[in-house]
């Protein structure tokens, strides 16, 4: 206490999270924590549960804790409401979250984001580049910016070859097992009744769709790699790892979302940083090559988001 008063700050940060499931945050949490605990300070972790109530409870705490700065983390990265401080001014930080501006041109904090529409190119020039040609997209609720944003890629790197590639699909369910199956299904008996060419690569908006498609692939007889490729969305370990054969998917990098979030809290309670010279910045993701696209080997390799190999018009 009496360092803290020396200084003028507590050595405290809070971060607040709306991730009920923890499956996004905690990775965030671990590079908020990483950055944080290398500069002696200490974290209090507070998880609001998408309840506004309980996260104005959490706020009020935090404050009568004169914590020196806030990260706000989330389960999406759809725009939410600025954090509510009242008269308080504190340096807050969103992290795999955005809020809604307030007004158009008015000052916004700084915001963290996956670069989703990367991501869904990567994915998808990635198949290309292995010589796929039927390329279709299974995701979620369209209402996500998340899906948005990664079939707007999809779409885009499909725009930028050339020769025989069948137009863009993109396929709309529930964030399930269930749903990667029932489209699968869909897919390749739509395509054995109309005597038509099936895909010969899915492109699934989320590891958790993915696993439901191989399933469903492997219940119809159709060999992956061999007959189609698939590609995933979170590297989430307990998907990708568990899947036969296991799933190339891409990787948003939370922890080191999280770390750069950690470090730009910093920044700011020192006065390096502005706290209003913010707005969202993306970040690169990277694809983890595992065997549902055709690797042969069981130790996933890395593919960066800047992609070395050029669109081939032949290709």
């Amino acid at each position: 206490m009496a360092q803290s008063l020396h200084r003028a700050n507590s050595l405290t940060v809070g971060v607040i999270s709306t991730d009920s499931f923890g499956r996004f945050s905690m990775p965030v949490m671990e590079g908020i924590e990483d950055v944080l605990g290398s500069a002696q300070r200490s974290v209090f972790m507070c998880n609001a549960a998408d309840d506004p109530v309980r996260e104005k409870m959490h706020v009020d705490a935090l404050l009568a804790r004169r914590v020196d700065g806030i990260v706000v983390t989330g389960r999406r990265t759809d725009a939410r409401p600025p954090l509510n401080l009242g008269k308080t001014v504190l340096p807050v930080v969103y992290a795999y979250t955005q809020v809604v501006a307030e007004q158009s041109g008015s000052p916004q904090p700084p915001c963290l984001l996956p670069d989703d529409y990367g991501g869904g190119n990567l994915a998808t020039r990635h198949l290309l580049l292995q010589g796929r040609k039927r390329v279709v997209h299974i995701t979620g609720p369209e209402k996500f910016e998340a899906v948005r944003l990664r079939a707007g890629g999809y779409t885009a790197a499909l725009a930028q070859y050339e020769g025989e590639l069948s137009p863009s699909q993109v396929l709309h369910g529930a964030w399930s097992e269930a749903w990667g199956r029932e489209a699968a299904t869909q897919l390749f008996q739509a395509a054995g009744s109309a005597r038509a060419s099936p895909p010969d690569a899915l492109f699934c908006g989320s590891d958790q769709i993915a696993r439901g498609v191989l399933e469903a692939l492997r219940d119809l007889g159709v060999r992956v790699p061999e007959d189609v490729a698939v590609v995933g969305y979170d590297n989430w370990d307990v998907f990708v790892e568990g899947t036969r054969p296991t799933l190339t998917s891409i990787d948003m990098n939370l922890r080191d979302l999280g770390r750069q979030a950690g470090q730009l809290l910093l920044d700011l309670i020192s006065g390096e940083l502005r706290s209003d010279s913010g707005g969202p910045v993306r970040l690169p993701t990277r694809l983890v090559v595992r065997q549902s696209c055709g690797s042969q080997s069981v130790k996933a390799s890395v593919v960066n988001q800047e992609l070395k190999e050029a669109p081939d018009s032949e290709s």
